[in-house]
């Protein structure tokens, strides 16, 4: 489980977007986003991959910046 500090959300919509942009990637069991908190909790089968995580979330019209 890691957990991503995400810039540019602000509503249900981005919680939805970024659930579904991260939870697509053959890695990631789960994807729980805090919009108020501003963090994405990625839960994996295996290490992470940070690059597909951070694409996937840009994909959605957002910025990984880094891990909280």
């Amino acid at each position: 489980m890691t957990v991503y500090r995400v810039s540019g959300m602000t509503c249900g919509h981005s919680r939805t977007a970024i659930t579904k942009a991260v939870g697509e990637l053959d890695e990631v069991l789960a994807a729980d986003v805090d919009v108020t908190a501003g963090l994405v909790t990625v839960t994996t089968n295996s290490p992470s991959d940070e690059a597909a995580i951070a694409a996937a979330v840009d994909d959605a019209g957002y910025e990984l910046t880094g891990r909280a």
